[in-house]
């Protein structure tokens, strides 16, 4: 196998990301294979030679796939040949492009070798020849996995995304890097992909992870410290604006420089709603709106068509409720605090009215100016009213624990088959997607939560941001900038998804083939956001959201649970909200 230099990251056949772990594991087994027929091709005919091109490639990719830091010295071991050829032919192969060199300290003297985008692509393309000639001799003319079909290579040549790629310099981050997130679905993935990232950063990563709450109070003790104990932070879109006042999160715009995020390229509302008074604070991991989730094998059986407006949502889930076999219409997050604070902004949203005044655009209202102004609550009105009243008609048609059910407990009964219809955001999506038991996986339909009468669809964006704490210690800074931009590169929210998640800040991810095929959900995503329904303006991120949601979700809750009417609730939401942005 003689080195062969082709165009990095140019994929000119079919090609499974080695990204993923089923094509991880397809990638190790074709090396397996081929390393035992290597062995019995040496061992049986005389004279033999071997070939130290295939022997480095393969000890270089296996070490690469299992996390392991690969030596010039080892490599040339692994060639089986003497060592002036074999440190002859692996200068060939670095020439030819197919081994990339990085090093190991800040001296320069100690190097790891990694395989380029381009081995990496060539050997995925062999892995997928190899199983299907197998398939073909040996397999009664079947390919491997029975899914190969014409044109097929060619569809996958599209895919303009490759691999994460190691950088140049690895970081070098006493203790390693240190990252603080929500424990939700997609930084979850980020944690089983930890031995990946760490050969692209070149240093070892610490991740904690807590619930939303939690994140935010960790968040605040961190901010109290003399020095920040995390390098790199998740941030609740909403808590922009009081993290940026209160000096917890560096404007990025003063550490580096921002055309390297290619900001165009993310999707603008989730964008956006990462600035506070024109300063960018953080960078789009998870751009993920709450949507409409709905059965659409229930709909067409019952000749239905999918709710675009309220009304019509509340038809549906009465023609779909069945509480005597356990069937209901809709789930929601109804659970007293933050979780349902967050559902009647987005509901008042619905209904056309934002949660505190602001002027009006052409895309909803314009939030630009919030940290030049004092915020004033809009609670107490009419289309308020109306919103409310719509949280009521709801419960007849939601399950009966509805009032404890928060940001999962809504989606798990969808996915078990239960529920008709479910608000959820996207990155829950994986509860139902990539479990193949569910009765929802492969009939969900997704759409922008139906309007009121004085609303239009929209789809409330949610997710999180990485940000740069503000008493990160001086010296971290520059590599905390470069593990920002590597985890929030094209190249790893694919991965990301790849292995999970259900989240793409990015319209180039969006649109990405391969990324198309493993979910009809970013498509859905992606046509909203042309349409632009995707708004951030349902939670505005001023300094006192945080205690206006827990105010909201409180007094809903009473008033859902018949406690109060809806005025008496909007009332001293209100009351209580102004009382907060006065102090």
């Amino acid at each position: 196998m003689p080195p062969h230099a082709s165009t990095p990251g140019k994929v000119d056949g079919t090609a499974a990301d080695p990204g993923t772990a089923p094509a991880r594991a397809e990638l190790l087994t074709v090396i397996e294979f081929l390393e035992a027929l290597s062995d019995e091709i040496d061992t049986t005919l005389e004279p033999a030679a071997p070939n130290p091109y295939l022997n480095m490639s393969i000890h270089l990719l296996r070490c690469h796939l299992e996390g392991r830091a690969v030596t010039a010295s080892a490599l040339v071991a692994a060639s089986g040949v003497p060592y002036a050829t074999a440190v002859r032919k692996l200068a060939e192969m670095k020439e030819a492009g197919l081994i990339e060199q990085r090093p190991r300290s800040r001296s320069g003297k100690s190097f790891s070798l990694h395989p380029s985008p381009s081995l990496l692509a060539t050997w995925t393309r062999l892995a997928d020849r190899v199983h299907r000639l197998a398939g073909t001799r040996f397999g009664g003319g079947q390919a491997a996995g029975g899914d190969y079909y014409f044109g097929g290579s060619y569809m996958e040549s599209q895919s303009t995304i490759q691999p994460p790629r190691v950088l140049s310099r690895p970081l070098t981050l006493p203790g390693g890097l240190r990252i603080l997130v929500h424990g939700d679905p997609t930084f979850m993935v980020m944690e089983n992909l930890k031995r990946q990232f760490e050969q692209v950063i070149g240093t070892k990563i610490n991740q904690r992870a807590f619930s939303i709450d939690r994140l935010r109070e960790e968040t605040l003790r961190n901010a109290a410290r003399p020095a920040s104990r995390y390098d790199l932070i998740a941030v609740d879109l909403p808590w922009i604006g009081e993290f940026a006042e209160r000096n917890i999160l560096l404007p990025l715009d003063s550490v580096m420089d921002i055309s390297r995020l290619d900001p165009a390229d993310f999707h603008t509302a989730g964008w956006r709603a990462a600035h506070w008074g024109g300063h960018p604070y953080g960078v789009p991991s998870q751009t993920t709106p709450e949507l409409l989730f709905y059965r659409r094998d229930w709909f067409a059986e019952a000749g239905l068509e999918p709710p675009a407006t309220t009304d019509q949502l509340l038809s549906a889930a009465k023609a779909l409720s069945d509480p005597r076999h356990g069937r209901y219409g809709i789930a929601w997050n109804a659970a007293r605090g933050t979780a349902l604070g967050h559902t009647f902004m987005m509901t008042c949203a619905d209904f056309g009215q934002p949660i505190i005044e602001m002027p009006k655009n052409a895309g909803g209202y314009d939030l630009d100016s919030l940290a030049a102004t004092t915020a004033v609550p809009s609670i107490d009105t009419p289309r308020a009213r109306e919103a409310a009243e719509y949280l009521m008609a709801l419960l007849e048609f939601s399950p009966p624990d509805i009032l404890s059910m928060s940001w999962y407990e809504r989606v798990r009964p969808y996915a078990a088959g239960r529920i008709a219809m479910a608000y959820g955001y996207t990155l829950l999506a994986p509860y139902f997607e990539l479990d193949p038991g569910s009765p929802a996986n492969g009939q969900t339909g997704y759409l922008p939560h139906p309007a009121g009468p004085h609303g239009a669809p929209l789809a409330p964006v949610g997710g999180y941001v990485l940000g740069i704490p503000a008493n990160l210690a001086e010296e971290r800074i520059e590599d905390a900038v470069e593990a920002l931009v590597a985890f929030t590169s094209p190249a790893a929210q694919k991965l990301y998804i790849q292995n999970g998640s259900r989240t793409a800040p990015r319209y180039s991810v969006g649109a990405d083939p391969e990324v198309r095929r493993l979910s009809p959900i970013f498509e859905a995503v992606d046509g909203m956001s042309w349409r632009d329904e995707l708004q951030f303006w349902p939670r505005p991120p001023i300094p006192e959201i945080c205690e206006i949601i827990r105010i909201c979700g409180t007094e809903m809750h009473d008033m859902l649970r018949g406690v109060i009417p809806p005025a008496e609730a909007l009332r001293r939401a209100q009351a209580a909200a102004e009382a907060a942005l006065r102090t």
